[in-house]
């Protein structure tokens, strides 16, 4: 429902997240497959943290990066899916603007430290294949600190900059957000004032995050890939692949998922209000 301007210096504090608009009649019916989605994710990395925990052979770094993961994603979609239901089954489909900046922070931080998260994966893959004999020097409980300041710094930095141009932005339009969640896309193509330096954020998260970590991930796994098929047997060389295509299969589908985000946010910025 857009609304219509106040005047020149008005701009919206309360938003409506229209989720869905062409199943408005059906919106109930979408809270089962989001709900047992959201259920199925609690359940399946809540199990992973545990075994993980409780397994004392587990305790490696490889594993307490795959246990960090899975908290995120538990925080991810606890970000998103809670107020997605509320919107289907009891029509909560209002936000305010600084909730909608909150969720908008968390979903970007949390994203971006799951890609760096991946991009860890990969190198202590390629240290313990590359580098055996160096493993316990370089992968220690001083580089996890490292990893750790460095992961908070990036991602804390970056999007708190993202957010906070997305917040001084003035709403004088329609205050109908087309997405089910605060997107940075989706609330900034709503602003009636010059975006640019909105778009220039967006550009360098993809430069800092996409274009820094796809990168370097893909090196680690060719020369994982190198070493071992000049090195290791029939059957060592199967293990070795079945690792990184599970790495890489993960990787993919992150990406891609961001880069399918993306590409929907363009489209509905594009399209009418009405649709």
């Amino acid at each position: 429902m857009p609304v219509v301007s106040l005047g020149t210096n008005f701009s919206h504090r309360t938003f409506v997240l229209s989720g869905f608009p062409e199943l408005q009649n059906h919106r109930r019916m979408l809270a089962l497959p989001f709900s047992a989605s959201y259920l199925s994710v609690l359940l399946a990395n809540s199990m992973l943290v545990y075994v993980i925990c409780s397994v004392k052979s587990l305790h490696s770094p490889m594993y307490v990066l795959i246990c960090t993961l899975c908290l995120v994603d538990i925080l991810v979609v606890t970000a998103i899916i809670p107020n997605m239901l509320l919107n289907f089954l009891f029509d909560w489909n209002e936000i305010s603007l600084a909730g909608c900046l909150t969720q908008m922070f968390c979903t970007h931080l949390l994203s971006s430290v799951e890609s760096t998260l991946l991009l860890a994966m990969a190198l202590d893959r390629y240290v313990a294949i590359c580098l055996p004999l160096r493993y316990p020097e370089i992968i220690n409980s001083s580089m996890f600190l490292k990893l750790l300041l460095f992961t908070l710094g990036r991602s804390v930095s970056i999007m708190a900059t993202l957010v906070g141009l997305a917040g001084s932005l003035q709403f004088c339009g329609s205050n109908v957000i087309q997405h089910c969640y605060c997107d940075h896309m989706a609330l900034v193509s709503l602003a009636c004032d010059s975006t640019e330096r909105n778009s220039a954020a967006g550009l360098a998260v993809i430069v800092c995050f996409v274009g820094v970590d796809i990168p370097l991930i893909f090196y680690s796994y060719v020369k994982i890939l190198s070493v071992v098929l000049g090195a290791a047997a029939g059957e060592e060389r199967w293990k070795a692949f079945h690792t990184c295509g599970t790495h890489l299969m993960v990787m993919m589908c992150f990406y891609l998922q961001d880069a399918e985000r993306t590409n929907m946010n363009e489209n509905t910025t594009a399209a009418p209000p009405s649709v």
